[in-house]
């Protein structure tokens, strides 16, 4: 649990140390990109009007900010505190060879979609309709970067996402023989960190209903890195549930 919880620690400090400065780098390149439309138009650049003119980073830059940030944390704490062995990887190449292997990975992503749109069709019939936080951002870059969305949603995200939550945070208490402790606490960390209270504009039940389908996800995500003894079947179900999302998105305009 020690090392569950320093684990946790340096997680939120590398993800909010990137995130400063990732957008400490965005308001010095929007501050000399306005500086230079000013010259452009004859006129002395004004330190307190470029200031007051930055506004907010974009969708690439917001989607850029979040891969450096929690994509640094992964990385930093997989090299530092959880970096696989030899023996580890061998173990999971040949796992994931395994046809049986595929077979979990495609059970486990069904379920996941029919759970999420049953507990959905059921908040739905009590009037609960939540929109997920990052719903507007990938509605945006749906809108003006559709092949980067989906190559971050389906080949980036699962990759880092499942390297921190199931290697490094749910794989500590694997090791230690605490499986069902590592999935719980794991998978209350992955859905605080996909709906966090007081952004969106969510209720309680909203919340609530969110927490489930998020924390669900991450408990099978475990159970099946567990199961099959390869990171790469949580990140293959993970790409195709985030796929299916962003073609629904796409084609239908469904949340």
């Amino acid at each position: 649990m020690l090392g569950f919880c320093l684990d946790v620690v340096i997680g939120i400090a590398v993800i909010l140390l990137l995130s400063v400065a990732t957008g400490l780098l965005w308001g010095v390149w929007r501050g000399l990109e306005l500086a230079q439309e000013a010259r452009q138009r004859g006129l002395a650049p004004d330190a307190q009007l470029i200031s007051a003119s930055l506004g907010q980073p974009g969708v690439m830059a917001q989607m850029l900010m979040a891969l450096v940030s929690t994509a640094g944390a992964a990385l930093v704490l997989y090299v530092w505190r959880r970096r696989a062995s030899a023996e580890e990887r061998r173990h999971s190449r040949a796992a994931i060879l395994r046809r049986g292997t595929w077979g979990w990975i495609a059970l486990v992503a069904g379920a996941i979609i029919v759970f999420s749109n049953l507990v959905s069709a059921t908040a739905e019939a009590f009037g609960i309709e939540p929109a997920p936080t990052n719903l507007p951002l990938m509605q945006q870059a749906m809108a003006q970067w559709p092949l980067f969305l989906a190559i971050f949603a389906v080949v980036l995200a699962p990759a880092y996402e499942e390297l921190l939550f199931r290697r490094v945070l749910f794989g500590r208490l694997l090791a230690a023989g605490r499986p069902w402790l590592g999935i719980a606490l794991s998978s209350i960390a992955f859905a605080l960190v996909h709906e966090v209270p007081g952004i969106s504009g969510n209720g309680p039940l909203a919340i609530a209903q969110l927490w489930l389908i998020y924390g669900a996800m991450g408990a099978a995500f475990a159970w099946l890195y567990w199961r099959t003894g390869t990171l790469w079947a949580p990140i293959v179900a993970h790409a195709l549930n985030n796929a299916i999302a962003v073609a629904a998105l796409y084609f239908f305009g469904i949340q």
